[in-house]
């Protein structure tokens, strides 16, 4: 296994090895690749689509497979409910030096693939990915807050169906993929409703060991409090709100090509257990900051728990 990275978010994988260079520089790229070959490649540009498409065009010739990772974001807002991979997608340029928008900038990765290797990629659609070293800090933040303890705010319902994968499950099935040779786009997270918002947060209450006391509040009352979903409060979507669509996409296609996502409590611990052996991942400036504003949350929660929402009617 060959990697190419710049060389300044970590150590590069067991047995792998090494080669650095910057990507948006197609003359350092292509020194680093060399006259190899390689049976397949993954590519994780999520930035100007040009850069995919000079990695594309250096490595035609030498690879039989391309997979990307794209993502759903490629929809046309808003997303319709339990659309699958023949959805509208959003404008895009395989040729733009832009990377701002990220849903034209993953499209525009696509269409930079497509030129060089049609019929020999897979898109891999994927939507929220959890799991360790998750850099934007989705998990991480909530397994902090509930670590600290106390009332933490919540977010109903509690059976909220949760759509996301696994980043080692993402992994896997696209390996697996350049070895059955598939190709085309495919929604790759797991079925809506595989975790929770319930058994997410209670698994990252078991792997704290934590006192914390899971607050449920419904959606309406987050609503008019302003709290911003997906972001203040990482991973949730109103259920009654455009964005429910972001954990109900079709993925019979994926499914039927072999995807297999575990358990929501590996995922969790698994995470805990990475933070707790390296501690918190920067955070990165090109995504937004997570996590609701600790005073912020006082307020609603003094709100959610006063005697009148608390005390069982009669």
């Amino acid at each position: 296994m060959t990697t190419v990275t710049r060389g300044v978010s970590g150590a590069p994988a067991s047995g792998a090895q090494a080669r650095y260079a910057d990507r948006a520089d197609t003359g350092e790229l292509e020194a680093v690749l060399g006259e190899d070959t390689w049976d397949a490649v993954i590519d994780t540009w999520s930035l100007a689509p040009r850069v995919v498409r000079d990695s594309a065009r250096l490595l035609a010739d030498r690879t039989d497979h391309y997979g990307y990772v794209s993502s759903r974001s490629v929809y046309a807002w808003p997303i319709p409910p339990r659309g699958d991979e023949t959805a509208p997608v959003v404008d895009a340029d395989a040729d733009s030096e832009e990377g701002d928008d990220y849903a034209a900038a993953k499209m525009g990765g696509e269409l930079a693939v497509l030129r060089y290797f049609d019929g020999r990629a897979v898109f891999a659609r994927a939507g929220l990915i959890l799991g360790p070293y998750e850099r934007v800090g989705r998990m991480p933040w909530w397994l902090r807050r509930i670590e600290r303890g106390g009332d933490v705010l919540a977010p109903g319902p509690r059976d909220l169906p949760l759509q996301y994968i696994d980043c080692r499950d993402l992994a896997r099935w696209m390996l697996q993929a350049a070895e059955d040779g598939r190709s085309g786009a495919f929604n790759t997270v797991s079925r809506p409703g595989h975790a929770t918002m319930e058994s997410l947060l209670n698994a990252a209450v078991a792997a704290t060991a934590s006192d914390a006391r899971l607050v449920w509040t419904e959606p309406e009352i987050l609503e008019s409090a302003g709290v911003q979903e997906w972001t203040e409060l990482p991973v949730w979507a109103n259920p009654n709100g455009e964005a429910a669509s972001l954990h109900d996409g079709n993925v019979d296609a994926v499914y039927a090509a072999g995807l297999v996502c575990r358990p929501v409590q590996d995922t969790v611990t698994d995470t805990w257990h990475w933070l707790q052996a390296e501690g918190d991942p920067d955070v990165r400036p090109d995504r937004p900051i997570h996590g609701i504003d600790p005073e912020k949350e006082r307020v609603i929660l003094a709100t959610v728990l006063t005697p009148r929402n608390t005390t069982p009617p009669g």
